[in-house]
């Protein structure tokens, strides 16, 4: 069965006045098919070499909060315990802090887990 799916790029935007990111994730959204899944990978050399006073021990433990929402960890807070729908669209809210993510995107798949790991591997690796 296909089904559709959004995702975004997650991006660490280390100096937001100069609009430079480093792609460090893939969120991925299929609601019919129940799925809410992100992959993340911080390059900490891709990242100092747009801003090396970066405090990346910060970023991991942010970068880990982003996770622990997606997969609705239950120390993660009141967010992680929203629906799944809700709980994407509060990851992909546009901000302007470190942690970003792309405009959402759509396409469709016949396993989520696949096309997360796919996205990823295109997008982020």
């Amino acid at each position: 069965m296909r089904a559709p799916f959004d995702y975004a790029i997650v991006r660490v935007v280390p100096r937001v006045e100069r609009e430079e990111f480093v792609n460090v994730g893939v969120i991925v959204h299929a609601p019919t098919l129940g799925f809410l899944g992100c992959a993340l990978a911080l390059d900490r050399h891709r990242v100092h070499a747009l801003a090396d006073t970066v405090d990346l021990e910060a970023l991991t433990r942010h970068l880990d909060a982003f996770r622990a929402v997606c997969y609705g960890d239950q120390g993660a807070g009141s967010i992680a315990a929203l629906p799944i729908s809700e709980r994407f669209h509060w990851l992909v809210a546009p901000r302007s802090t470190i942690i970003q993510t792309s405009a959402v995107h759509g396409g469709v798949c016949t396993d989520a887990t696949f096309a997360l790991r796919d996205l990823f591997k295109k997008r982020v690796v």
